[in-house]
């Protein structure tokens, strides 16, 4: 059953969401990544996700600590899901992390997937210990697709927008 909370009008996060579009529309990094440990759920997913797009590898650090400390599993993999999609080695340790040890199926797959786009061979050790280990099947699917844009950017001796977009 959803919870009635969530299917509610918020006026205070529609406000709270107008005034983020201005800080955006102003580029305003600081206060996205002030949004990050917001008490909204909803607040914070939208903020993982702006800040990825205004501060590029600057977003890294800050989206890697919502990755390891956010109570909300579905927060957890937003910021899984923005950290392979920034593309920057330094997300590597976060993303390995979070597959070692998230309680969230949804967050390891998100983090297998992420280093799949990434294209790190600093990633593949981890991503056959989640194939060999882990014991969810999602997870495991997931980093058999990340192992095998490992293989072809390995082998291609490339790593472009294509296989950013098939790593995962």
């Amino acid at each position: 059953m959803i919870n009635k909370e969530y299917v509610q009008f918020h006026p205070e996060r529609m406000k709270l969401l107008g005034e983020m579009e201005k800080q955006f529309d102003n580029q305003n990094e600081q206060y996205f990544k002030c949004l990050l440990t917001h008490t909204d759920n909803v607040i914070r997913t939208r903020a993982v996700c702006i800040l990825a797009d205004l501060a590029g590898e600057n977003a890294v650090e800050p989206i890697s600590q919502v990755l390891k400390k956010d109570s909300d599993a579905l927060v957890r993999h937003e910021a899984a899901f923005s950290l392979g999609q920034l593309g920057f080695t330094s997300a590597v340790n976060a993303l390995s992390d979070a597959i070692e040890s998230d309680p969230s199926l949804f967050v390891r797959h998100e983090a297998a997937i992420a280093l799949g786009v990434i294209g790190s061979e600093k990633a593949r050790k981890i991503l056959n210990k989640a194939l060999n280990d882990d014991e969810s099947k999602e997870v495991k699917s997931s980093a058999i697709i990340a192992l095998a844009n490992l293989d072809y950017i390995s082998i291609m001796k490339r790593n472009n927008e294509f296989t950013k977009m098939t790593g995962g």
